[in-house]
């Protein structure tokens, strides 16, 4: 799948993060001001351009782009891709604005994450002019012709992040503050839906508050960065609130990111054996690098607990 319709004139790009397919998508509005959701990083930009055209779409006719948060999966592309949409305004959250105009502190923290896997994942980095940029607060909607977005905040992942609620869908559209869903599993029938946790904001008792403010909603849809969407958003919701306690959990037991997540990787593969998932399956691709990062983020967390 490299362009999918969701109905409701909603497509997904497959945007191949990392060199994955179903890791990372940008969801595609096909109303009379179009708009995207999620540019990826660099490297996806030529992916999400691809998308365009096969879905017809000229980038001179994007009017915006959204990002969800400014994490450089997320919003690292922002910069490359409004290059080749003259037209196009990017809609972020006002923690994120100076981030993206000025970038090296993203550039300078994910390198600690990524280390020297940072090039081949997310250069270059474009910073994007002040006058490109809107600012969406609480509350605040955008009008594209036919339907309205309502954006919310939505922080636990990250304190510079929204959701977005589609009155056309009835449907949500998550980030990462509602975990990731495995769509390697989940399209194959076994649904499998966990949080993601990565540093350096991650707060389990504000992401707990964010997913219940999604559901106030009542959506009959979930739209995940990391990957798709589901129809069934109960299940997806409770599936990460279970985890993320789960996670909270194994972190009382450990101090270091590689005792944490070799233990999250235990208890994740036995409940993958359970249903029957085998040990070379692929999503433990993404499992070894997800549960790193989570790692990595609730380590951080703790320390700043402690440190208070």
């Amino acid at each position: 799948m490299e362009v999918a319709s969701l109905g409701f004139d909603l497509s997904l790009i497959d945007l191949h993060d990392s060199g994955f397919t179903k890791r990372t998508g940008s969801y595609v509005f096909h109303e009379a001001k179009k708009a995207i959701i999620e540019t990826s990083a660099s490297p996806s930009v030529p992916f999400l351009l691809d998308g365009l055209r096969a879905l017809e779409i000229k980038p001179e006719e994007i009017e915006y782009v959204i990002v969800t948060h400014i994490h450089l999966d997320h919003a690292g592309g922002a910069g490359l891709f409004l290059q080749s949409c003259p037209n196009a305004k990017l809609i972020v959250h006002p923690k994120g604005v100076r981030h993206l105009e000025n970038p090296s502190r993203l550039i300078e923290s994910a390198k600690m994450v990524y280390g020297d896997l940072f090039d081949p994942l997310f250069d270059p980095i474009i910073p994007v002019p002040a006058d490109r940029i809107i600012q969406m607060n609480d509350g605040d909607t955008l009008d594209l012709g036919n339907r309205i977005l309502t954006f919310f905040h939505t922080p636990g992942h990250a304190n510079h992040h929204f959701s977005i609620y589609d009155n056309k869908s009835n449907g949500v559209f998550t980030g990462d503050t509602a975990g990731i869903q495995y769509a390697q599993l989940t399209d194959g029938g076994i649904p499998f839906y966990m949080p993601t946790t990565s540093p350096n904001q991650f707060d389990p008792n504000a992401m707990k508050q964010s997913m219940d403010r999604i559901m106030k909603f009542s959506p009959d849809r979930l739209y995940f960065g990391h990957f798709g969407m589901t129809d069934q958003p109960e299940q997806a919701i409770t599936m990460v609130q279970y985890w993320l306690d789960v996670y909270m959990e194994e972190l009382g037991k450990h101090k270091t990111v590689d005792g944490l997540k070799e233990a999250l990787m235990e208890k994740v593969a036995a409940y993958l054996d359970g249903k029957g998932i085998p040990s070379d399956h692929s999503v433990f691709d993404l499992l070894e690098i997800d549960l790193n990062v989570s790692a990595q983020g609730m380590i951080h967390f703790k320390s700043k607990k402690h440190s208070i």
